[in-house]
């Protein structure tokens, strides 16, 4: 089994072992309407992850997508609804920061930590000087969209396959994700090769704030309304899922499908823990021990096979 083959098996291993104690805990769960209900808002989560990884994939991190989700989220549920076209130039001066963010750090050879940080703050404000007190309301056509009952299989599912695919076929399957992967793994040797690594950053980065955004109107779509706090978990979150599906913080070495099922494992483990009707104030803390279980059975195996390969 070559090294993506385990990246991808350990997270869907996760997955699986979490929804089978799921369905033992509520068998009721086990059922189209359950199932909805278990992965209702893995959707957004899933969306939020994909824009970290792409940071990740170039060697940084986003301290700021959680903030950044709700910004979004908030101009959706307002400006959006009430005057679309400044909504959604809103929306793109947003994606449109997020790659002058990334160019920034670039040229200046920031911490993109610090530069994210910062950020969030921004992000933040902005959000409570639109929307002050939780409220809004969700555009018609997204609250059918993200409601929307297909056959067989729950709307939660089918679009998170169809974000897997369409983070995969970017990613592993394009010239793009390619010099992308190349930035993370050695940006000198991008260089030479003659591709601008400035534009790729920004490009990823413009990358992670179109994601970003389509996670904030996911959100408002589920709860048709908005808060300026309603995502900020998203940012622990979402480098939990990248790093819970494969991924690692150096070299470039991402995997967009385990991604998404990493966010759907952590969507899933909070009402694995409800059902285990652990209290609230203990949950985060369990879903941190869940991660670090996955994480220590995927270092034993690659050791492991290390030492197979070594004799």
């Amino acid at each position: 089994m070559n090294r993506d083959q385990l990246r991808i098996l350990l997270p869907v291993v996760s997955l699986a072992v979490l929804l089978g104690a799921v369905f033992w805990l509520q068998p009721r769960a086990m059922s189209y309407l359950g199932l909805n209900l278990l992965f209702n808002l893995a959707v957004p989560i899933a969306l939020a992850t994909i824009a970290q990884m792409l940071i990740i994939m170039v060697n940084d991190l986003d301290l700021s997508i959680g903030t950044f989700v709700s910004f979004v989220a908030c101009v959706t549920a307002t400006l959006v609804q009430t005057d679309p076209v400044l909504g959604y130039l809103v929306l793109a001066a947003g994606i449109a920061g997020y790659a002058a963010m990334g160019a920034l750090i670039h040229l200046r050879n920031l911490p993109a930590i610090v530069v994210t940080l910062g950020m969030s703050f921004v992000w933040g404000g902005l959000a409570v000087l639109i929307l002050p007190s939780p409220g809004g309301a969700s555009p018609e056509w997204l609250r059918s969209l993200m409601t929307v009952k297909p056959p067989l299989v729950p709307m939660a599912i089918v679009a998170s396959v169809v974000i897997a695919v369409a983070a995969h076929l970017l990613v592993r399957r394009s010239a793009f994700g390619v010099v992308l992967r190349g930035v993370g793994g050695n940006a000198a040797s991008v260089e030479r090769a003659g591709w601008s690594v400035l534009k790729a950053k920004a490009a990823a980065y413009a990358l992670a704030g179109f994601f970003g955004t389509l996670s904030g109107m996911a959100l408002v779509g589920l709860t048709t309304a908005a808060d300026a706090n309603i995502a900020l978990r998203y940012t622990l979150l979402s480098i939990a899922g990248v790093i819970l599906g494969g991924g690692e913080f150096t070299g470039g070495r991402v995997s967009p499908v385990g991604a998404v099922i990493g966010a759907l494992t952590l969507a899933l483990a909070g009402s694995f823990l409800s059902f285990m009707r652990l209290s609230p104030d203990w949950q985060i803390g369990a879903q941190g021990a869940i991660l670090i279980l996955v994480l220590a059975v995927r270092l034993l195996v690659s050791r492991g096979r290390g030492r197979r390969v070594a004799a």
